[in-house]
């Protein structure tokens, strides 16, 4: 038995308080060192992909913190926001986000994902012709979140608190698209 303790008391002084998030949960982040290594919003992408959003929203506060709000993080923090059900919180980040970087094809994308969300289509399909135009069309998902907003728009019979069978998905780091659900 003292044979298997040895190795693992060898380990523990390898871990150090840095290891460990506020709230005592332990935030992974391999092949980063020390506190100062760490990118707040590499980890916080990684939290939203497993689906850690309160802890994911911490971490991008952090990296708002340390590198400014910018339209990265302003975005960052708003995409939490919207997968915490805050629609007002995301979409007030998201404005600003879309205003200091004009040219952010994701956050054009989410801003019209949260339009959605809140049933404001006929600005939503505004918002992703932005997206779609500053993405050059090179985006399939902004193009799909255009169509599904177009066809909204364009049903008379469309009313947004009744008929609201859409779905988000997360694709890539930060970007949402709208999936149609039967």
């Amino acid at each position: 038995m003292k044979a298997l303790l040895i190795p693992v008391l060898l380990l523990l002084p390898a871990c150090d308080q840095e290891d460990f998030a506020p709230s005592g949960e332990r935030v992974f982040a391999p092949g980063l060192a020390g506190e100062s290594d760490i990118d707040g919003l590499v980890v916080g992408h990684r939290l939203m992909a497993a689906g850690q959003y309160e802890l994911a929203l911490k971490s991008y506060q952090r990296a708002a913190a340390s590198q400014g709000l910018n339209a990265d993080t302003l975005s960052a923090i708003a995409s939490a926001n919207l997968q915490l059900g805050r629609l007002n919180q995301a979409e007030r980040l998201m404005r600003q986000a879309v205003a200091i970087d004009p040219t952010f094809a994701a956050a054009w994308n989410n801003l019209g994902v949260i339009l959605m969300e809140r049933g404001n289509v006929v600005e939503a399909r505004q918002v992703f012709r932005r997206a779609f135009a500053t993405d050059n069309g090179q985006s399939e998902e902004i193009r799909d979140n255009l169509k599904l907003a177009i066809a909204k728009s364009e049903d008379p019979g469309y009313n947004p608190t009744t008929d609201n069978n859409t779905k988000l998905v997360r694709r890539g780091t930060g970007d949402y698209l709208i999936l149609q659900t039967p």
